[in-house]
């Protein structure tokens, strides 16, 4: 299937490794020229030289989205080569595993600025471009754990449910400027992170009991739906919160 997104220049957000790495691949073969932005060189560089293998031209950028100043520079450079951004993936980091009385009231206004912030400030740099093209596709990664919480992290469970009535809420004020926005939510997918967990305590391999397909997702499955979501062919899907975990979450 040609998803028609050759050309189309796509940021993605946190992709030097993981999940965010497995879409910006995924975006290169369909075509797309890409922005990849990440806090470890290395890991940034590598993945840049695998996109440019793909053949597309690629802009990688060390960024900390944590903070004002990186998702400045890393929006200006982005405008600066491409002259607008078409696809915007925004993928962030998750903060660590608590209980609520482990994390004081300061912790939750950094958690709220990583997962939250980071992600408006950037989305509204690359609104004015998708506006005057009359074309735009912004995908929201945030979690299964919005939907069904997870034990242990109450921190992700609580901020990142906040994208939900983002995404939705955007898609409306969008959908006449033909600018897509949907949310699209990883269960326990096997990236490099998830196999070092399994390798320090084999007893999460137990998960997958909890799963009714009965394994981890792979990062390109994630991948195949999320380029799927920002391509031309789902140009009728808008608002939407796909689960891609294998049938984890129970509710309907």
């Amino acid at each position: 299937m040609d998803l028609g997104i050759q050309g189309k220049v796509a940021m993605v957000l946190a992709s030097s490794k993981g999940l965010g790495r497995a879409i910006a691949l995924e975006l290169a073969k369909e075509g797309a020229k890409l922005i990849i932005c990440g806090r470890n060189q290395e890991s940034l560089s590598a993945t840049a030289g695998e996109i440019q293998e793909l053949g597309v031209e690629v802009l990688a950028v060390k960024t900390d989205l944590n903070t004002a100043e990186d998702r400045e520079r890393l929006c200006k450079k982005a405008i600066d080569q491409f002259g607008c951004v078409d696809i915007l993936v925004t993928n962030t980091g998750g903060p660590p595993p608590g209980v609520f009385e482990d994390f004081l009231n300061e912790d939750w206004k950094d958690y709220f600025n990583a997962l939250f912030v980071s992600v408006t400030d950037i989305v509204a740099k690359v609104i004015p471009g998708m506006k005057d093209n009359q074309w735009g596709r912004i995908l929201m990664v945030s979690s299964v754990s919005i939907k069904q919480p997870v034990p242990n992290l109450i921190t992700s469970n609580a901020v990142r449910s906040s994208l939900l009535g983002l995404s939705k809420s955007l898609s409306n004020e969008l959908a006449q400027y033909s600018i897509t926005v949907n949310n699209l939510m990883p269960g326990y997918t096997l990236t490099t992170r998830l196999s070092n967990l399994i390798q320090q305590n084999p007893a999460v391999q137990e998960v997958t009991k909890e799963i009714p397909l009965g394994r981890f997702g792979k990062p390109e499955e994630f991948a195949a739906a999320a380029a799927f979501l920002v391509s031309d062919r789902a140009s009728y899907i808008s608002g939407v919160s796909l689960a891609v975990d294998g049938g984890w979450i129970r509710g309907i």
